[in-house]
């Protein structure tokens, strides 16, 4: 609906929005109640991780020596670590790193795979087979292993474990997209699209892509998860970003020589891990039902 006093343009871009926002909101009311609740849980936590100066109570790297392994308190409601520092002031900000190389990695990822994979299946022939085969040679690797070697060729770091991340999930996106594109680009209305004169980029990028990138998205979600885990896996072996910047992984690494006695600076960052990743799974499992047209029953409120 247009606002008074809009222009052609504004009219045009409010409506698109309106519609995206409506969209949206009927895929939640579809999702399964597991979904749905997981859906706050990690919008909590997001909303949690950018707002870590206002949430958490004390700066996460400043040390207080008189307070070192003290164990949940009033004043220290997750207790502290070997220096003082307040296990739930880093475990906010930890969050912060995790999102971001999770979103980060995968945005890459999708940002390398999906227009390989899109032109893979859309050309065809020797087009696919090349680009098909790199993807082997890649996926081929462990995936961990692949990532150590990366890491240790860069070094450790943020921006680095975003890259390295994000280039060892490309090929199966690159391979996902293909799938969908194979079956996309025999529709009725891409070659209506095509016998309109429509070149062959145009067809690709208005018509294959968007219809085929529903399995992507439920993918980005696992991979997310994923890359949270696999960012906690490097920092574990101190070959993600760098202390005293207060990653989940580097937490459990920190405690591990004080358990069990001093549980709660390895137990808490762990719980943070998997809550954060149980919820972005069943999110996507949700998603899948949604989006998966061979699923017999779809997701949807409970009665």
């Amino acid at each position: 609906m247009a606002i008074e006093g809009q222009t052609a343009e504004q009219a045009t871009l409010t409506t698109r929005a309106t519609n995206v926002i409506r969209a949206l909101t009927d895929l939640y009311r579809r999702l399964d109640r597991s979904a749905r609740l997981s859906f706050w849980v990690v919008s909590t936590i997001t909303v949690t991780a950018f707002a870590a100066p206002i949430v958490a109570p004390y700066n996460p790297i400043a040390p207080h020596y008189d307070a070192a392994l003290h164990g949940p308190s009033a004043r220290f409601i997750l207790g502290t670590d070997l220096t003082g520092r307040d296990v739930f002031s880093r475990l906010v900000y930890g969050a912060r790193i995790s999102l971001l190389v999770g979103i980060g990695a995968v945005a890459l990822a999708m940002s390398i795979g999906v227009p390989l994979g899109s032109v893979a299946g859309y050309v065809g022939g020797w087009t696919d087979e090349a680009l098909m085969r790199l993807t082997d040679v890649m996926i081929s690797f462990p995936a961990l292993v692949l990532a150590l070697a990366l890491v240790g060729a860069l070094g450790p770091s943020l921006q680095n474990v975003i890259i390295v991340i994000g280039v060892v999930y490309s090929p199966q996106y690159a391979r996902l997209i293909r799938g969908s594109v194979l079956s996309v680009k025999e529709e009725e209305y891409v070659e209506a699209a095509r016998n309109t004169g429509l070149g062959d980029v145009s067809i690709l990028f208005k018509h294959v892509i968007p219809n085929a990138f529903a399995p992507v998205l439920v993918q980005a979600t696992f991979h997310v998860a994923t890359a949270i885990i696999f960012e906690a896996s490097l920092s574990f072996l101190g070959l993600g970003v760098q202390p005293p910047t207060p990653t989940w992984g580097e937490m459990i690494a920190t405690g591990r020589d004080y358990l069990p006695a001093q549980w709660w600076i390895s137990t808490f960052p762990g719980l943070a891990i998997l809550l954060t990743v149980l919820s972005l799974n069943l999110l996507g499992d949700g998603l899948r039902d949604e989006f998966d047209p061979r699923s017999a029953t779809k997701g949807g409120p409970e009665a």
